[in-house]
């Protein structure tokens, strides 16, 4: 697949089917995703792939805690709930997940239950943890490595015909993730990225977010037409 199909036809993948990957498969996105772009070739990351009995364990605790209304634990700060565009793009997606999995407004036991999806990392079968050297705080040019490297994943996993989320509902709380998956104090744990094969099934992996148009955020500066 060319590279521009590939990122015009990746998508978040929300349902997964049960079927477990092969290490040989992650390996070798690995291998595809480390040639991403990074600052004078630091490579600040670490990946810690779960999955089996630590990662259904890693799920169980995360959503407890969350659902018994513990507060968030993340490594790396939070900017808080989302307000003006930002909100906004937010409830449009809600919107279209909500609409295609039959979610009525006013369902609250369904709303929560997404939520818990969420927790869950979404029943995929392998979660890659995204972590980097904890010395390189403060700073957000390791967060823009860590990013880069993430997208690489996930376009190396299309590819192969495996679905992801970068899913940070899944680890709600860090030190749960630490603790399970051995993650050493000098690593921050940034986000994770569930994976698996897509179930075609689930309606909400069709659903495509929309996308503001160049005009709202692209600036052109010097060219002559």
């Amino acid at each position: 697949m060319d590279f521009e199909t590939l990122v015009q036809t990746r998508k978040s993948v929300r349902g997964f089917k049960k079927e477990s990957v092969p290490r040989a498969v992650i390996e070798d996105i690995i291998e595809v995703a480390k040639r991403a772009p990074s600052s004078m070739n630091t490579q600040p990351w670490h990946i810690h792939v779960l999955t089996g009995e630590p990662l259904e364990q890693l799920r169980r605790r995360n959503m407890e805690e969350m659902a018994s209304g513990a507060k968030v634990k993340r490594d790396i700060i939070s900017h808080g709930e989302y307000q003006g565009v930002h909100r906004g793009r937010q409830v449009d997606i809600a919107k279209k997940l909500f609409a295609v999995m039959g979610i009525a407004r006013d369902d609250k036991p369904m709303r929560q239950d997404w939520v818990l999806r969420g927790f869950r990392q979404f029943d995929a079968p392998i979660s890659l943890v995204l972590t980097y050297d904890r010395v390189l705080d403060p700073g957000a040019v390791c967060h823009f490595d860590l990013g880069a490297l993430c997208y690489g994943l996930v376009l190396a996993a299309w590819d192969r015909g495996l679905g992801s989320v970068i899913n940070g509902q899944g680890i709600m709380r860090s030190d749960i993730v630490r603790e399970i998956a051995k993650i050493p104090e000098e690593e921050v744990i940034m986000t994770c990225v569930a994976m698996g094969y897509p179930d075609d099934s689930f309606p909400a992996n069709a659903v495509r977010s929309d996308r503001a148009a160049n005009g709202d955020f692209v600036r052109y500066v010097g060219f002559a037409d």
